[in-house]
């Protein structure tokens, strides 16, 4: 109920009351009369759902399978009006000024996808569907969310790559993804988010280096000057992630496999030239040894002086 309509309620009430009507004259109850039929006039309409909100909402719930009856309120008719000022009937939902500004889904078992009409909701600040069970990639479409300041997605089962289209969402402050099955490397336009003061993409199948921008960035307030402000922790459990705060790249051993077939190769290469050091001088020798005399003969024709 609005402040207008409470208003209207106590006029009603006091003008109802047997004191209140002994007491007043008939010019006093008509200009009650007329200041309550003014307050009616102008009270607003039931508010309606903005058509991106009704949009994002119904998307996302066609796209999401909800085992355990967390969403069992999401319906179709609550769609069509999900806002009361700051407060919404829909689970997980939070409004400001009639528009959907925090889905907060946490814990509820969820499976299905992320759909890219999420987007929609345009008004959206912080949206945390963590510890659920979603797959397929994280929508590049999420780019639209101008106004998102935290985004945690972790602990699902989220695949492919972290999408580059995330370093538009300028006003982003957190980023978790840890806990999923993101792959590739960590986009380098993220270290251009001034804000983000917390990123943990840690357990992923990640690779390459840790941009720069991210890895130096240092803590600020009540931080240490030259404290890292995301840690080893941040970036641990990818294997073929590397660079600070991680260990540098690893060159790769030869395998077990490998250091045998080079030394047999090298023993059998020594094998086949000392066998044929040993017939090169056999052949030599016996060479020698059919040319008995040869010596005298050239002696013999040699003329004397």
């Amino acid at each position: 109920m609005s402040h207008v309509e409470w208003g209207l309620l106590l006029l009603l009430r006091s003008l109802s009351s047997p004191s209140a009507r002994s007491q007043m004259s008939r010019h006093h109850l008509a200009a009650a009369a007329t200041f309550a039929a003014a307050l009616f006039l102008l009270s607003p309409p039931p508010c309606a759902a903005h058509p991106d909100d009704e949009r994002c909402l119904s998307h996302l719930h066609q796209s999401l399978s909800d085992p355990s009856g967390g969403l069992r309120n999401w319906t179709k008719a609550s769609f069509s009006a999900p806002c009361d000022g700051l407060l919404s009937h829909l689970q997980g939902v939070t409004c400001n000024n009639g528009r959907v500004y925090k889905l907060a889904l946490p814990g509820l078992s969820l499976g299905g996808a992320i759909p890219p009409e999420l987007s929609n909701c345009t008004n959206l600040q912080s949206l945390d569907l963590s510890a659920n069970a979603l797959s397929g990639a994280i929508p590049p479409e999420l780019a639209a969310l101008l106004n998102l300041a935290v985004l945690n997605l972790s602990a699902n089962a989220l695949s492919g790559a972290i999408p580059r289209e995330l370093a538009s969402c300028a006003y982003l402050n957190v980023i978790d993804l840890h806990g999923n099955q993101l792959s590739g490397p960590i986009p380098d336009e993220l270290g251009l988010l001034v804000r983000l003061s917390t990123f943990d993409v840690s357990y992923n199948r990640l690779s390459g280096p840790i941009p720069v921008l991210l890895a130096n960035r240092t803590g600020g307030g009540t931080a240490a000057v030259g404290t890292a402000r995301f840690n080893a922790s941040s970036f641990v459990g990818n294997k073929d992630l590397y660079g600070y705060p991680l260990p540098p790249m690893r060159t790769r051993g030869l395998s077990v496999l490998a250091i045998v077939g080079i030394g047999l190769g090298s023993g059998l290469l020594s094998l086949v030239l000392s066998f044929s050091a040993v017939c090169l001088w056999l052949r030599a020798k016996d060479r020698t040894a059919t040319t008995p005399g040869e010596e005298g003969k050239i002696s013999q024709l040699m003329p004397d002086y």
